[in-house]
């Protein structure tokens, strides 16, 4: 059996699916978060060599709670893929304090949350990988983006941080900048993306790609961040 375990948050049916079984097929045990149980034990069976697990990235406890889990199941753990990133979208007049906080706590509170026993495993092996899947948003904030892009740029920076004080001692900390609309079901599916073309989006399988390449590179040539876009995507 692999020794190998990685831990992915966000896990639906995006990024998170493509991903874990990215991870999987390299031999890697991984685990699954999400708040929906009964769609990540779809995954599971489908995928083999994962397990799921339901966990709140934005309540600490349940955060502690998994990670221990985990570590009883699986082992210590080797690799995190922190993908959940869901946000409030609002202008700023209209952003309340709630949806201000709930975004924080989703990209940059759990990322120190789940970071922080993460990299303890890792220490003690001299060696592990933390990838933090990013948005535009972490770059600029638009006019209707205030909670998410300023919870991103908060993402961002921390990362920053994590990667200056782990890389002396192995960790490699990277952080991927999504530029463009992801192809899922739910994004087809709207009024604006629905007549687009297929170059138009950006394909999980492929996100998925560069996150495990980030996770192989040699130490001599790390990189921190990357930036993916469509071919068409303007910028």
């Amino acid at each position: 059996m692999n020794d190998r375990v990685c831990i992915v948050t966000g896990v639906g049916e995006g990024n998170g699916r493509s991903i874990s079984r990215r991870f999987a097929a390299a031999g890697y045990r991984v685990a699954m978060l999400a708040r929906s149980k009964g769609r990540l034990d779809a995954f599971e069976k489908a995928i083999a060599d994962t397990r799921s697990y339901a966990c709140d990235v934005t309540d600490p406890a349940a955060i502690a709670a998994t990670v221990d889990a985990v570590r009883k199941d699986l082992g210590p753990i080797d690799c995190l893929v922190h993908n959940a990133g869901s946000g409030m979208f609002a202008d700023f007049m209209s952003t309340s304090p709630e949806d201000m906080e709930l975004s924080w706590r989703i990209n940059t509170l759990a990322l120190l949350l789940l970071g922080q026993p993460c990299a303890e495993d890792m220490l003690r092996k001299g060696a592990g990988n933390v990838v933090v899947v990013g948005a535009t948003s972490a770059l600029r904030g638009g006019a209707n983006f205030t909670p998410f892009a300023s919870a991103k740029a908060g993402q961002r920076s921390l990362a920053q941080s994590m990667a200056r004080s782990l890389g002396p001692r192995g960790i490699h900390v990277s952080y991927v900048v999504v530029d463009g609309v992801i192809d899922i079901p739910r994004t087809r599916a709207t009024d604006w993306a629905k007549d687009q073309p297929d170059e138009f989006f950006i394909k999980p399988d492929h996100i998925a790609e560069t996150v495990f390449m980030l996770t192989e590179q040699p130490r001599s040539s790390w990189t921190f961040e990357l930036d993916i876009r469509p071919f068409g995507e303007k910028w």
